[in-house]
């Protein structure tokens, strides 16, 4: 059974922002490879971040990585957000701060 993909507002409107091509490469990444087993870890794509870490699971697409948690018991990837590979640490700490994870 596939997962439900749910987007937070905040990773939706990173996805906005992006140009029409960008979107619906990062759309199929997403349907491609979080909607049947999202946490299923690889050299080149999904990444599982440190111990702790919030959100926990990394997917990369091409210079773009999408962050997102995964909930087994309802079968839902919760998406929070949508950067560029050279804002990600950056975009990782400002939601850690929102969270309170620091």
């Amino acid at each position: 059974m596939p997962y439900t993909i749910d987007f937070e507002s905040d990773a939706w409107q990173d996805l906005k922002l992006l140009r029409q091509g960008e979107q619906v490469k990062i759309l199929k990444a997403i349907e491609t490879h979080l909607s049947y087993d999202p946490t299923r870890q690889s050299k080149s794509r999904i990444k599982k971040l440190r111990l702790g870490s919030q959100p926990p699971y990394r997917l990369r697409v091409d210079e773009f990585r999408v962050f997102y948690d995964v909930e087994q018991e309802e079968q839902k990837v919760i998406i929070y957000g949508v950067v560029y590979k050279e804002h990600a640490l950056d975009w990782l700490a400002d939601f850690a701060q929102k969270r309170g994870n620091l």
